[in-house]
């Protein structure tokens, strides 16, 4: 294992009346010279941490730095502009693009159909079984379905060129059993990290790197000319963009796709990405950014669970705008129908794919009963998602894949006139004293599995990611801003800092004993504890649980150093 890990450093120097960059590799670990992965050996130093391909994400990095801290800045201020009491809509600057008569690129024809798509972790054996599972895309994900620790990283890289190359393989040992490629794969998606994290283990001029430019230089540099003769018949790479909130950033992601295309000298609009609408401003930016992309999009995706944490974090300040407990804010909240509704509208008007949201359950293998309930839910969810038009949706686990397929054949209906009111209704339904104990438990579970390298995790029959745990957090942080009355249960109390301490200790306890005291002790829950209370109790509201937890996982020992 990477049990000691690597500081990039990346400098540029003046030779000569040149600039020369300077790539230092970093390292603080000693045997062994090579790790096994997947019963390969890989050198020490990655192959995707080559000089031509760091050097690549050096440029981008220098070219787009600049860029990416006004739209970082940018949202900051629409931040202080809702906290003041402002609300999200439509830009009068941009009607035109909203009205005018354009249409994004055509869908290459390799991921013309989309009707299941599968996600997970670029985990070895997961990259192995999605692309075998039978969903028609596999999007393998830097992002909130990953713990950013170095080694996840970096394996990651390796796992999906394996994937692109078609070698991948796994020896499972305590199984005794080898998972290889089937002759029929998904097609394969990468969801880089969002703008806003950055990568610790990789400074250039001084600066830590960009996440999502070091996840989609590293990709891209190593994979593109493989990746368009096997998988993208002709085009590709392709990727899912997160988090945006405004066309500017799309702007961006299109001028990285421009310039990396012309590095590798391929054809401008042959990388195709979808997009993640999973912020509430960014609901009222879809028509721009599918402008700012239209050489390059395939569509956009409902990214729900994001989307209900984003509400509450727009809407902090607005306390008028509670949420229920968190397992009744779902798509039949007018709110999140009307974002669903908007959402298909806008792709099928610009000629791309319409993308459904996550089906977070799970297969529950010991019981039938509720395994048939979780189906169940599952296939009235999809049956939703298809009636109202969308073109495809995601599954978080292979067993739900023939049941959603099975639902799209069914025919859609036509969404109704929508307005900024419909897009920002007040959710609706109870607050309860339960609700706050699944928050809080759910939370710090996520947490500690975060924190030991694991970014999603089965949670009592449901899958959860850094979005879902998100929800969590910021619901709790709600109710104890406003003191809110748990009016769900009969309890009639409010949610009161003495309160939460007092569920924080009670579920403590509870997760001990649903994991045993060995584990609890071995684990890193009592770190996730102090990290999660801390963000409920904050006076503001930090923007990601996982820029705060981020700092847990970076190593840093800058003692001995190779020059590449």
């Amino acid at each position: 294992m990477f049990e000691r890990l690597v500081t990039v450093i990346i400098d540029r120097h003046h030779r000569g009346g040149r600039s020369v960059n300077c790539v230092t590799i970093v390292r603080f670990w000693f045997d062994p010279m090579s790790i096994s992965l997947g019963g390969k050996n890989v050198p020490l130093l990655c192959p995707g941490l080559t000089r031509e391909a760091l050097e690549f994400v050096a440029g981008l990095e220098r070219e787009f730095r600049r860029r990416i801290i006004y739209a970082l800045e940018c949202r900051r201020e629409a931040k202080r502009r809702y906290n003041d009491g402002g609300l999200p809509g439509f830009d009068p600057a941009t009607r035109f693009v909203r009205e005018g008569e354009w249409r994004c690129a055509a869908p290459p024809p390799a991921v013309a159909d989309r009707k299941v798509e599968i996600t997970g972790p670029v985990e070895r054996k997961m990259v192995i079984n999605a692309l075998n599972s039978g969903a028609k895309v596999f999007m393998a994900d830097f992002e909130d379905a990953l713990s950013p620790s170095w080694e996840n990283l970096m394996r990651g890289q390796v796992n999906l060129k394996d994937a692109v190359e078609g070698t991948i393989s796994f020896h499972d040992k305590a199984r005794n059993r080898v998972y290889k490629l089937n002759d029929q794969t998904a097609k394969l998606f990468v969801r880089p990290r969002g703008w806003h994290l950055p990568e610790n283990h990789i400074h250039i001029d001084g600066q830590p790197a960009t996440g999502c430019l070091v996840d989609f230089g590293l990709y891209f540099f190593h994979n593109h000319a493989t990746f368009r003769r096997t998988q993208g018949a002709g085009f590709g790479p392709f990727f899912y963009l997160p988090k945006m909130e405004h066309s500017r950033e799309a702007k961006i992601w299109n001028c990285v796709f421009e310039r990396a295309e012309k590095m590798a000298g391929i054809e401008n609009g042959s990388i195709r990405a979808t997009v993640l609408i999973e912020t509430l401003p960014a609901v009222f930016q879809m028509e721009e950014i599918l402008y700012e992309l239209r050489d390059h999009s395939v569509g956009l995706n409902c990214g729900r669970w994001d989307y209900i944490f984003s509400y509450v974090k727009t809407f902090q300040g607005h306390p008028d705008r509670l949420l229920p407990d968190r397992v009744l804010v779902g798509m039949t909240q007018h709110f999140m129908r009307s974002y669903s509704d908007l959402l298909i509208r806008t792709c099928h008007r610009r000629g791309v794919h319409a993308m459904g949201g996550m089906a977070a359950q799970i297969p529950i293998r010991d019981d039938a009963v509720a395994n048939e309930a979780a189906l169940d839910l599952v296939r009235k969810d999809k049956l939703r998602e298809v009636r109202a038009g969308h073109d495809g949706t995601w599954a978080a686990h292979p067993g739900l894949i023939p049941a959603i397929m099975e639902i799209h054949k069914v025919k859609r209906e036509d969404a109704a006139n929508l307005t900024e009111e419909d897009l920002i209704q007040r959710p609706r339904g109870v607050r309860t004293m339960e609700g706050l104990r699944l928050n809080t438990r759910v939370g710090i579970h996520y947490l500690a599995a975060w924190l030991t390298g694991t970014g999603s995790v089965p949670l009592y029959n449901l899958m959860e990611d850094a979005a879902t745990a998100e929800i969590s957090r910021v619901q709790n942080w709600q109710w104890l801003k406003y003191g809110v009355e748990l009016d769900g249960d009969g309890l009639g109390v409010h949610v009161t800092r003495e309160l939460f301490g007092r569920v924080v200790e009670e579920e403590m306890e509870r997760i001990e004993r649903e994991v045993g005291k060995e584990r609890f002790n071995k684990g890193m829950y009592k770190e996730a504890c102090k990290i999660f209370t801390r963000q409920c109790t904050a006076p503001i509201l930090d923007d990601f649980l996982t820029l705060d937890a981020y700092n847990h996982i970076v190593v840093h020992h800058p003692k001995g150093s190779s020059r590449l």
